[in-house]
């Protein structure tokens, strides 16, 4: 890992594409967004499965652990059909988020093309880039559904979004919250940076800080200097 927030002034010159988590990275993690998200989903398993609230949020957690999300192993057990999952656990208030000049002034200057990768659906995307108000800077969003419900880190949707866009991952960089995400990204050639949180989930053991090559701790300031001449 750098052991400096900033990574070298040339980045910006030598990279021909961005990929962008979105959750707690395109925004800021004190939105709390998640928590919404994590209420919804334990009140879809209660109706969707007739289940005790105790009970929904066991099975919501168990099939985290064993499935890698919630989501895959509703559809290994119980045939639920994905789309309705999404729309209904994405269903969620964005008024924490509000605009940030800062980054968009940042991504309007950053040279390459700009994508954002997550393990959300489209529709959700779509609604934060909006709320954002940086929509216009991507070219692309590669969402749970186009990674064929696999989600990070799995490193067959990585690779399928550098063929789906044609990235050359040696002149690529990812920019992620979750340390453990960005280690396929890594192993393919990208350059990765983490946006450092506090969640003890989102930290990088040593073996992930090996694939970890600039840390930061503020995007749009980053970018912002990383794009200022």
């Amino acid at each position: 890992m750098s052991a400096t927030a900033d990574p070298a002034r040339t980045l910006a010159s030598e990279i021909a594409w961005w990929v962008f988590d979105l959750d707690n990275t395109l925004y800021p993690a004190s939105c709390n967004l998640f928590d919404q998200v994590d209420r919804r989903i334990g009140a879809f398993i209660a109706d969707t499965l007739s289940l005790p609230a105790p009970e929904a949020r066991r099975l919501q957690k168990q099939y985290y652990r064993d499935h890698g999300t919630t989501l895959n192993g509703l559809m290994l057990w119980h045939g639920i059909d994905p789309t309705v999952y999404l729309d209904y656990v994405h269903r969620i208030d964005l008024a924490p988020i509000t605009r940030q000049p800062v980054l968009d002034a940042a991504l309007d200057r950053l040279p390459g093309r700009k994508l954002v990768y997550t393990n959300g659906s489209r529709a959700h995307a779509d609604r934060v880039l909006d709320r954002l108000g940086i929509a216009r800077h991507f070219d692309l969003v590669h969402d749970i559904a186009a990674a064929g419900y696999l989600p990070k880190p799995d490193p067959r949707p990585y690779r399928h979004l550098l063929d789906q866009a044609g990235i050359d991952a040696r002149k690529a960089c990812m920019i992620e919250d979750i340390a453990r995400n960005l280690v396929p990204a890594a192993r393919l050639g990208m350059t990765t940076v983490w946006l450092a949180g506090t969640g003890a989930w989102s930290q990088p053991s040593p073996q992930i800080a090996a694939e970890i090559h600039h840390r930061i701790d503020d995007l749009p300031g980053w970018l912002d200097r990383l794009t200022t001449p």
